[in-house]
């Protein structure tokens, strides 16, 4: 019987899940977008969603505190300071759901699991690669205009 018996084991003993959790909440906040497998996108997705909650309050007297928490659990103090200053900012008026599982159609080639994306809903990261694209696009068509008109 699995009595309190919390979260998926991933196939790791606790210190390497605790590394996986560390670093992979790192790479999300730090890239906004990840490609990984199912199964680790909805076992990590909460430890990323109650960083960003702690990031997103809005108390000046515990905000000193939350920080520490934050260095603590991820180890990595630029990542803390772009949570605290950009993503947590941009999530205030969302109670929650700040991350997207999406899943891939393909399957990974060694061992066959299933491929996902995790990422922040709101990606400014994937708007900016957007917005880029386009504009290359119209810098395209408006050359090829001026070279018809020559």
């Amino acid at each position: 019987m699995r009595h309190q018996v919390a979260g998926k084991h991933l196939n790791r003993n606790s210190a390497h899940r605790k590394a996986l959790r560390m670093n992979f909440t790192v790479a999300i906040l730090k890239h906004e977008r990840v490609t990984t497998t199912l199964a680790k996108a909805k076992a990590l997705r909460p430890f990323i969603e109650k960083i960003i909650t702690l990031a997103k309050k809005d108390e000046p007297a515990t905000r000193l505190h939350r920080i520490r928490q934050a260095v603590t659990l991820l180890q990595d103090k630029t990542i803390v300071k772009k949570l605290f200053d950009e993503i947590g900012p941009r999530f205030t008026n969302r109670p929650g759901g700040y991350t997207r599982i999406l899943r891939l159609a393909d399957h990974r080639i060694g061992d066959g699991g299933a491929k996902a994306i995790i990422e922040l809903v709101d990606n400014d990261v994937l708007e900016r690669k957007i917005k880029a694209a386009e504009d290359a696009d119209s810098q395209v068509e408006e050359t090829e205009t001026e070279d018809a008109g020559v």
